[in-house]
């Protein structure tokens, strides 16, 4: 596409905009949960601070890593599973990090251009990335939500404009259960968001497991700090069970990422008792 001569586009225009949040009212010296999943990710929206909690994560969890871009393959494998042979035309995805090279609207719209998606985030400089590089309001939006505001963004007008919950949607918690409070149930999280769809819709989840104790506390209180105190915490596999047990699981069930139909991912590969993430998807009968 081309741009008349002058005209600012994407990252600039937001600036102007008023939409990237200024530089200089960023906490760029502590370290921020989204911009270290950017770091294991490859990508380039990190400073220092986060790169240097993600030492301390890897000298912890040396696979974490692998396991965070296992959970990026998962969700874009869940994205083309449940477009294609579900027909799934409406998407809701929590936890939205910085853009990808390939995304889930991406996945989704080039087996179905109808296709819709929402992105939820809470994180600004998230906001501001994800509404500059990929929302144009027809077909995909990102709106200011976390997990605990299902039920908020479900009636939101705006979300209201591209998803309507009388028919199927697939909503994403890929990542997202092990950062929900203590004092909130990852288990009602998915039970209540199961409870607000359309028979037919599908829901996502995933949770960071690690069978070492030493490995579970130590990991949790360096993605605290990076989440300014608002966060779960790594859990061993028995105890993320029970979240699902209310669900409809597809096959294989909770099972970890990498073993969720990898099809002919072959990048796809599995985490281990030390670290590793386990998720499945569940249909709303």
């Amino acid at each position: 596409m081309q741009h008349a001569a002058g005209a600012k586009t994407g990252w600039g225009a937001a600036l102007e905009r008023g939409r990237v949040p200024r530089l200089d009212v960023l906490d760029v010296a502590s370290p921020n949960l989204a911009r270290m999943t950017n770091c294991l990710l490859g990508g380039k929206d990190h400073y220092s601070a986060d790169r240097e909690a993600c030492e301390r994560l890897l000298h912890l969890v040396p696979a974490a890593r692998h396991v965070a871009d296992s959970a990026h393959r998962f969700l874009l494998r869940v994205t083309s599973h449940l477009a294609r042979e579900y027909k799934v035309r409406q998407f809701v995805v929590f936890g939205a990090g910085f853009p990808t090279p390939v995304a889930v609207h991406q996945v989704a719209q080039s087996i179905d251009a109808r296709v819709r998606v929402v992105y939820a985030a809470e994180d600004p400089l998230v906001l501001a990335h994800t509404r500059a590089l990929w929302e144009e309001r027809r077909r995909t939006l990102v709106v200011r939500a976390g997990p605990l505001q299902t039920a908020q963004l479900l009636s939101d007008p705006a979300v209201c404009q591209l998803i309507d919950i009388t028919l199927p949607v697939a909503v994403l918690f890929v990542s997202v259960l092990h950062t929900i409070p203590e004092s909130a149930a990852p288990a009602t999280v998915l039970e209540q968001a199961a409870g607000l769809l359309a028979p037919g819709s599908l829901v996502a989840a995933s949770h960071l497991v690690s069978e070492d104790a030493g490995v579970r506390r130590q990991a949790s209180a360096v993605l605290r700090e990076a989440a300014g105190g608002r966060w779960g915490r790594v859990r061993p596999r028995a105890e993320v069970e029970p979240f699902f047990a209310a669900l409809r699981l597809l096959t294989p069930g909770l099972v970890d990422i990498g073993r969720w139909r990898p099809g002919s991912d072959r990048l796809a590969d599995a985490g281990g008792r030390t670290w590793a993430e386990h998720g499945g998807v569940a249909l709303v009968p």
